[in-house]
């Protein structure tokens, strides 16, 4: 099986992870050295902040 492409920019990873606070562990260890949690806590914040932009979008695209 192939390597699937990563679906989030490493700008993007870089930023979440210093947004909840692991960016340390990620700088000085690599993503393997971060929790499983944290991991699944980007995910989680990630899907959040990509729900509120297509809601955003969904209102702006009502408004016209």
């Amino acid at each position: 099986m192939g390597r699937r492409r990563g679906i989030m920019s490493e700008a993007f990873k870089y930023e979440l992870a210093k947004e909840l606070g692991f960016y340390d562990t990620v700088v000085r260890e690599g993503w393997g050295g971060i929790k499983a949690r944290d991991a699944g806590n980007m995910v989680k914040r990630a899907i959040e902040i990509a729900e509120e932009a297509l809601a955003k979008q969904n209102r702006q695209a009502n408004t016209r």
